[in-house]
């Protein structure tokens, strides 16, 4: 019953890790990465599909990504789609091809970006706490019911306790690894 319980917050908070780099992923660092478009959404004859599905995305240098529709006249929905995402990006056509020049990022947008990144990094925390907070109820009622004991209650709020602490690190080393990523000029 206690491993069930551990094991399941285990589950849960890798999941909210995966959550947590699939944001920072998001925040671009001024390198072309194709990963930045892949949340965007494009009108696919009616219907809203990922960029990914409908084009192939690549690096072309350190500061742009090239982008090639597998169809043509999708060219303008993707343009579109693209300029309407927050990332505040210009794609440029030609032809075929669309090329998305990433703009060199300004000290202040930097520090702008490290906050965006430490509230993602805290909204994690968060999560990974409630969890906590969900396994430790489940434990408490348990031993309300008469079903473990006073002592297996203790230990298996610390074990999950060291389930917590160990994925608030690794939430602390995601945080600093992009921090220090944006910060690179």
């Amino acid at each position: 019953m206690i491993n069930e319980i551990i094991k399941d917050a285990d589950v849960r908070m890798q999941k909210s890790i995966e959550s947590l780099k699939g944001e920072l992923a998001k925040i671009r660092t001024g390198r072309a990465h194709p990963s930045l478009l892949e949340h965007i959404m494009v009108d696919y004859y009616g219907s809203e599909t990922p960029l990914s599905q409908i084009a192939s995305i690549g690096v072309e240098d350190a500061r742009t990504l090239t982008i090639t529709p597998w169809e043509r006249p999708m060219v303008q929905a993707i343009e579109k789609a693209i300029m309407k995402s927050d990332l505040g990006l210009n794609p440029n056509s030609a032809g075929a091809v669309i090329r998305v020049p990433m703009p060199q990022l300004t000290e202040e947008r930097r520090r702008d970006l490290v906050k965006v990144v430490h509230n993602e990094g805290e909204n994690g925390k968060i999560a990974i706490r409630n969890i906590r907070r969900d396994a430790n109820s489940d434990f408490k009622s348990l031993e309300k019911d008469k079903e473990i004991s006073e002592d297996e209650e203790r230990k298996a709020q610390n074990d999950i306790q060291k389930l917590t602490d160990k994925f608030v690190k690794e939430v602390d080393a995601l945080v600093a690894i992009k921090e220090e990523d944006l910060m690179k000029v």
